[in-house]
């Protein structure tokens, strides 16, 4: 038995949900892969997945092998990817977890510019909103946090930059541009849906070049959304006024679809982190496409500040 091959495709199932998925995924037999899966099992000799007519679920044995599996495997493909980086061909795949949000604006941008520069590299991308991602089981995690992010992972700073209002100039040649926080009671404002509290469903704001002045505001938005992207598509179509990250609106204020309202005031910080897995170095290929991401990042938010005059 090839233990490795038989291992690999354990995993396979499991990420896959079912031997014929696996199957598929890994362009073998159903027959092939029931069998180097039971051949492991009866290596072990204990049993690894429950199989019924419809699903498969890991036993309890099969639940604490899966990590140490999953572990070996990426060590040894950071392995290979180790030496083929000696060799200066920068090849293999790079598993990337993102929001939507991220996926969409940060991530799709560069992709084909990273494929132009690094042909051998395999982007693999999930797209999936996590409370708490699996940050182990991805090269990369993308996550947005505000200045009380704390969470205990190995993460690098891609960028950090504020949240502010925007809206598109058809919308403000309609209905005024506002000249401070408080006219905003009187505009049309698109918000994210906001946590449990009163506090939360208030629009709090200060100004970027101070720390003092701050303000909580009653707005009763024509539009609440748990949806980043809705949101800044209404603004782009005139709808109202919305407050995003500058990585989001960069492009449109670069295009002049969309326009900073009521500088130097923001609604927040944010800051894109890289979360990476415990492990014992860094592949190759994770850190050019780290490198090419920041770079690309900033370079995009830079151009979109040195394009709008109130920013």
């Amino acid at each position: 038995m090839d233990r490795l091959t038989s291992m690999r495709v354990f995993l396979k199932v499991v990420d896959e949900g079912g031997f014929a998925a696996a199957a598929r995924a890994l362009d073998m037999s159903p027959a092939v892969v029931t069998r180097l899966v039971a051949d492991l099992e009866e290596h072990l000799g204990a049993r690894l997945l429950h199989r019924t007519t419809r699903r498969q679920s890991l036993t309890d044995a099969g639940d604490a092998y899966l990590e140490r599996v999953r572990h070996i495997l990426l060590d040894l493909d950071d392995a290979d990817s180790l030496v083929s980086s000696r060799t200066h061909q920068l090849s293999g795949v790079l598993r990337v977890l993102a929001p939507p949000v991220l996926a969409s604006h940060v991530l799709a941008p560069i992709v084909a510019s990273f494929h132009q520069r690094y042909p051998q590299i395999q982007l693999d991308i999930d797209v999936v909103s996590h409370r708490e991602p699996p940050v182990e089981e991805y090269d990369i995690t993308l996550i947005g946090a505000d200045a009380a992010f704390d969470a205990n992972v190995i993460a690098r700073k891609v960028i950090s930059t504020e949240t502010f209002l925007v809206a598109s100039p058809a919308y403000l040649a309609r209905k005024g541009t506002p000249q401070t926080p408080q006219d905003l009671l009187q505009h049309d404002c698109l918000r994210i849906k906001p946590d449990a509290g009163l506090r939360g469903r208030q629009w709090r704001m200060f100004r970027s070049d101070t720390v003092s002045d701050e303000v909580l505001l009653d707005v009763q938005p024509v539009l609440w959304a748990n949806h980043t992207d809705t949101l800044l598509r209404a603004a782009l179509d005139g709808a109202g006024i919305t407050g995003t990250a500058v990585e989001l609106a960069a492009p449109h204020l670069a295009s002049g679809a969309l326009a900073r309202v009521l500088s130097p005031w923001i609604t927040g910080r944010f800051t894109l982190y890289a979360a990476l897995p415990s492990r014992k170095f860094l592949p190759q290929r994770t850190q050019v496409f780290l490198d090419h991401l920041t770079e690309h990042t900033r370079a995009g938010v830079a151009l979109a500040l040195a394009g709008c005059s109130v920013c």
